[in-house]
């Protein structure tokens, strides 16, 4: 039986996404542990600021050194 390439590039594609939604969920709980473990208790709206800082902060520079690793493999746009 032969298997299309279309087919398994959509497959690939969607265990990449459901692995990838799994990690985030498990970086979420740890990252809000974390914050919730240096703040007292009762800083809930403190606590989530702080959360949302330290998660956009790591987007930005996770996306930004994924940016730039894909310049250098892919070459930039013209």
């Amino acid at each position: 039986m032969e298997v299309k390439p279309t087919y398994l590039g959509t497959m690939l594609s969607l265990a990449t996404v459901a692995f990838g939604l799994l990690a985030a969920g498990a970086w979420n709980k740890f990252i809000a542990d974390l914050v919730g473990r240096f703040l007292k208790n009762g800083s809930g709206l403190w606590a989530e600021l702080l959360y949302a800082v330290v998660v956009t902060v790591l987007a930005v520079v996770i996306i930004g050194h994924l940016s730039k690793l894909s310049q250098k493999e892919i070459g930039p746009k013209s």
